[in-house]
């Protein structure tokens, strides 16, 4: 049986010889145990014992106190074997935790041996300090011994080597980040340099070189302070025979070229090849060399990056069009003018003046002549520009539309500016006259940060666009008004969200029998104060915000929902909803009004639509076609505030329409100050297309009297029924049903 266990104890283990972690020729072993026999009884059971070719060598403490002391001082230790009771009866365990916890010792393999069984440790102590075995000293025989020593030295092994592994992996994730960000191969080539001696173990002495152009010429892109002097010249102007030499043959054979003192690696990007030469101090180990080729795919990613660089940078604060700064690059540039408290900006120039032109009309051009066209007239307004406005600081692209000039205030004239802009542009065999709307911000309102001057440029340009006005300057009552604006459109989208809007309905009534003959759906927003917003006010909000879409279909749905209401009290009137431009420009508009008047069940001849001149004259071939689509299907339709919007009367006979809504102003002043003669233009108009005629406003029985002398079909108007919502509605017309 001896001759057995000796045989296992040294057996030969050279095929796991390669799974060595450390590079001494021992296993340090701590002996922990306050009997001096035991430290001999170890000792000589060991003897002669070796494991992968190393023996082991023995270090001895006496008590919990010393074996800290010999951890701290031998941190080559790698296996503890660590008596329980000693000084105390568990110093043993506070031996483990302190090492596990205070040294944050968590690469040596630990053995419990105890001479009492009855201070065995918890499982849970086992699992929580990672403890290798625990036996007891009466059973710890040579062969036991030696396989708990075995199974703990490869334990240690295999820790060593993952944490040398995830070391050597935080290398290469520092270096490749250290090699990031760098816009220029000069700097790119020496982090390259730094890194990769860092992984490798040596000091950091190369270059980094390439080849370039046709004639492949090899050139030095970047190296250490011995090579910098070099940068952008041909590799035969180093006087280093062996550099020129590595790097010829790197690239010459297409591999890594490796001697005694140097190592050569070939960099392989998606469009170049680069070669990295470096000095070697030590010869590199088997993992270091393959931890640089991991490095390495990073560095070619870099290469490549650095070959984009200057188009990237090009497309950040370029503009591909016209040539010149975009946004990003004036809001950069616009901050060196800002004043601040000093009165003085960064340039010493006269007070300038930041002018933001928008081509009114641009997209209509972009859709009628075509994209080629568009961008022509953007290069000639460019042209323009730069011919009338020599003096400029700077000219730029900011938008799709939109250019932004520095111009000095001493010599700008508005009326000469605008006069300038207004000649006509040849674009190709196209004389275009062009319309322009222009913010200008002063430079005493510039702001430290480029982005907040262009917004405040934009709240002058927005305001000379909500003023239909070609120019407008920015004042900071502009900037207050528009942060009101900006929170009311946030308010109303948020009620809309909330369902705080209503819907009330203002009755309309035949003039000959004052028989209510139908009603007008109004939108109304509530306030917190009880009051209500003026529709005047945040419908156009609604439509600069983009809500006015859904806020419509939302309307259309309340309208079928009354429309129900209506027929289950047997009131045989239809309901009218307004349209606004943006509904009818969603695409298959027609379709969505007739899917939501058949989930419904609502008969479209009940429900009538109310549009507008500025929407009947927005496009006229698709409004054309959509209002036949929706006539086909039952639905009726009325121009609103008729006579406004000065519409073209060639176009009205051709307009599937069935009633005229004379405006409010056209019937406020009449019979005193008004003679009804616009009136009566429409009610005649209405008479010869065979088209009804109602008229909003009525207030008094004078106007009533005229409007039905005039032959006007129908009236509503505070005099017969202010505006309600839906319960007083039907209370209304419970009141008023015909005999």
């Amino acid at each position: 049986m001896a001759s057995e266990q000796d045989d296992f104890l040294f057996l030969d283990h050279d095929e796991e010889t390669h799974e060595q972690a450390a590079t001494n020729d021992f296993w340090d072993v701590l002996v922990v145990d306050d009997d001096p026999e035991i430290h001999s009884v170890t000792k000589l059971a060991l003897s002669g014992v070796e494991f992968w070719g190393r023996s082991l060598r023995f270090h001895h403490a006496y008590s919990g106190k010393e074996a800290i002391e010999a951890l701290i001082h031998n941190p080559e230790i790698c296996i503890l074997l660590l008596d329980v009771v000693m000084e105390s009866d568990d110093a043993g365990l506070t031996v483990v935790k302190r090492v596990r916890d205070e040294l944050q010792n968590h690469n040596v393999r630990i053995i419990l041996r105890t001479g009492q069984p009855g201070y065995a440790p918890e499982e849970q102590v086992i699992r929580e300090y990672d403890i290798n075995d625990y036996k007891m000293k009466t059973e710890l025989t040579r062969s036991k011994l030696v396989t708990s020593l075995m199974t703990a030295i490869r334990s240690y092994q295999q820790i060593c080597e993952l944490e040398a592994q995830s070391t050597a992996l935080t290398r290469i994730l520092e270096a490749s980040h250290a090699i990031l960000g760098h816009s220029d191969m000069k700097t790119f080539g020496l982090a390259v340099v730094m890194q990769l001696a860092k992984i490798l173990g040596s000091e950091p002495n190369g270059i980094v070189s390439g080849i370039h152009g046709d004639d492949k010429r090899i050139l030095v892109l970047g190296g250490t302070s011995d090579y910098q002097a070099f940068f952008g010249q041909g590799l035969e102007q180093l006087d280093n025979g062996r550099v020129i030499m590595q790097v010829q043959n790197c690239f010459d054979y297409e591999k890594h070229q490796q001697t005694e003192h140097d190592i050569t690696v070939l960099l392989q990007g998606k469009s170049r090849r680069a070669a990295v030469y470096l000095e070697l101090d030590v010869k590199p180990n088997p993992a270091q060399l393959q931890f640089m080729e991991i490095f390495l795919a990073n560095v070619s990613v870099g290469l490549d990056n650095i070959k984009l660089f200057n188009e990237l940078r090009d497309v950040a604060y370029k503009d591909p069009l016209t040539k010149l700064p975009n946004r990003s690059s004036f809001a950069q540039q616009v901050e060196r003018y800002y004043v601040g408290n000093s009165g003085k900006s960064s340039e010493n120039h006269n007070e300038l003046l930041f002018v933001l032109i928008d081509i009114a009309q641009f997209s209509d051009i972009n859709n009628g002549l075509g994209q080629e066209v568009g961008n022509q007239l953007l290069l000639v307004v460019m042209q323009r520009l730069q011919q009338e406005f020599i003096d400029s600081e700077l000219i730029a692209r900011i938008g799709a539309d939109v250019f932004g000039l520095l111009l000095p205030k001493s010599s700008f004239d508005e009326q000469h500016f605008i006069d300038a802009l207004m000649i006509p542009y040849q674009v190709n065999e196209h004389i275009l006259t062009m319309h322009f709307h222009v913010g200008v911000c002063e430079q005493s309102d510039f702001s430290q940060q480029g982005l907040d001057t262009l917004k405040l440029a934009y709240i002058a340009l927005n305001q000379a666009k909500q003023g239909k006005k070609f120019l407008d300057w920015y004042s900071p009552d502009l900037e207050e008004k528009m942060a009101w604006r900006l929170g009311l459109i946030r308010q109303l989208r948020q009620d809309f969200e909330y369902g705080k809007l209503e819907v009330w309905y203002q009755p309309q009534l035949s003039l000959d029998t004052l028989e209510v003959i139908g009603c007008e759906a109004l939108l109304r927003w509530p306030s917190d104060n009880g009051h209500y917003i003026s529709p005047a006010i945040f419908v156009p909000l609604a439509e600069d915000a983009g809500l006015i879409v859904d806020i419509g279909q939302w309307v259309l749905e309340q309208a079928c929902l009354q429309q129900i209401k209506l027929v289950d009290i047997g009131m045989d009137i239809s309901v009218a909803v307004n349209v606004s431009v943006p509904q009818f420009k969603v695409a298959n508009y027609a379709q969505g009004v007739k899917d939501t008047l058949l989930a419904h069940k609502v008969d479209p001849k009940k429900i009538e639509l109310e549009v507008t001149e500025s929407v009947v004259m927005d496009e006229i071939g698709v409004v054309i076609d959509t209002l036949q689509e929706l006539q086909e299907f039952g639905v009726e339709v009325a121009i609103d505030d008729f006579g406004t919007g000065f519409s073209s009367l060639s176009y009205l006979q051709k307009l599937p329409l069935a009633r005229l809504k004379i405006d409010r102003a056209f019937v406020k002043d009449i019979p005193d100050n008004d003679s009804g003669a616009i009136a009566d233009l429409v009610v005649s108009l209405g008479r010869h297309l065979g088209l009804k005629t109602i008229a909003e406003g009525v207030e008094t029985q004078a106007q009533a009297d005229l409007l039905k002398q005039l032959g006007c079909d129908e009236v509503q108007g505070f005099m017969y029924a202010k505006p309600m919502p839906s319960n007083e509605l039907m209370v209304f017309l419970k009141t008023h049903k015909p005999n």
